[in-house]
């Protein structure tokens, strides 16, 4: 047994870098309690959340989130509520009736759970972290020697939080800095749309162009910024599903030239669980003819080396037949490597991909 826990402090810490790992350390940790699955929220908003499981419970969060019961789950504000420094049973913060009449604990048990236990942390980033373990509602409340177990664990869990959220930090101050040394301001945001990082040439185009206002970064232009709002909400509304990338021209002004502004979506290893990183900032002077490289084209997009080097070569303006012959591949292979960057990136059109990466030309209505 002290084998097996030793093993397992190792992969709380390990999954603190390394992000996909967190799934199986949540089903080792169940599995522990005698539970079915485990759940990894963080939360800057009761509305505005990301989340892990260990893969028994994937199919059943999913359904959870898009059919509406996390808007209405009462688990995380009474969980808060009760302000107590370790796991605590759902059974012991609702009375029968409760767990007998909420929606939510009916969604529950008709997947076969409605008993967890959960515990509230807090990293720097202002995030609100849940750990929640749950049980077959027919099996019983977790046992109070689980918790006593789970409570051993919480400060490991804790300090693997406060680790994950100072390497997200740094992440997104390496994304920023590398765009910088390319001559591109850039700023990466949290969920609803509030400055987490930036580069220094972003922030001189403070207060003229971009305002970084306490509830989100605001644009000078009540136009522009309505814009931008829009690119927000469907980056915001479609978590699940395809990534939305918008691209808004900025007006040439007093000793500045047009530029375009590109609100990405932060994707694959980018965003884990504990970052606070959910989308990436991207300014392009309209004059402007570098291209970002391949390897940061890729890390931004989470592409292949080789997606990147075509998008790269597309960006710079060259035709697929022209990549084919360079590469020496089948026009039909730069054709499904250039299908595939699109989906990734969130494009349409291969002249988006152009306008998205170096600015060359404004996009189209």
């Amino acid at each position: 047994m002290a084998e097996e826990l030793s093993e397992l402090v190792s992969s709380i810490y390990e999954a603190a870098a390394v992000p996909e790992r967190w799934p199986v350390v949540l089903g080792t940790l169940s599995r522990m309690v005698d539970g079915v699955g485990g759940i990894l929220r963080t939360a800057t908003s009761p509305e505005s959340f990301r989340w892990t499981s260990s893969p028994n419970l994937h199919a059943d969060f999913v359904e959870f989130i898009r059919d509406g019961w996390a808007a209405i789950n009462p688990r995380p504000a009474r969980l808060a509520a009760t302000n107590h420094a370790g796991f605590i049973r759902d059974n012991d913060h609702f009375t029968a009736d409760e767990l007998d009449n909420h929606p939510v604990y009916g969604f529950l048990r008709s997947k076969g759970l409605g008993y967890a236990a959960g515990t509230v942390l807090s990293v720097p980033s202002g995030d609100a972290i849940t750990f929640s373990f749950e049980k077959h509602y027919l099996d019983g409340p977790i046992a109070v020697e689980a918790v006593e177990f789970l409570d051993s664990l919480r400060p490991h869990l804790a300090r693997a939080a406060l680790l994950a959220s100072r390497l997200g930090l740094e992440r997104a101050l390496a994304m920023t800095e590398a765009l910088r040394k390319l001559g591109l301001p850039a700023a990466v945001l949290k969920a609803r749309g509030k400055v987490y990082a930036a580069n220094e040439l972003f922030e001189t185009l403070m207060p003229d162009v971009i305002h970084d206002q306490p509830s989100r970064l605001k644009f000078s232009e009540p136009a522009i910024d309505r814009l931008f709002m829009g690119g927000l909400d469907a980056i915001d509304t479609h978590v699940v599903g395809p990534l939305r990338v918008c691209s808004i021209p900025v007006p040439a002004g007093a000793g500045r030239v047009p530029m375009i502004v590109h609100l990405v979506p932060v994707s694959g290893n980018a965003q884990d669980i504990f970052s606070a990183a959910s989308k990436l900032v991207i300014v392009t002077p309209v004059d402007r003819g570098a291209v970002p490289n391949a390897e940061v084209i890729a890390g931004l997009f989470d592409l292949t080396p080789a997606e990147a080097r075509v998008a790269r070569e597309i960006a710079l303006g060259e035709t697929v037949e022209k990549v084919a012959r360079a590469s020496g591949l089948s026009r039909v292979t730069i054709r499904n490597q250039l299908k595939s960057v699109l989906g990734k990136t969130g494009l349409g059109r291969q002249s988006d991909l152009v306008a998205l990466l170096s600015g060359s030309a404004l996009p189209k209505p």
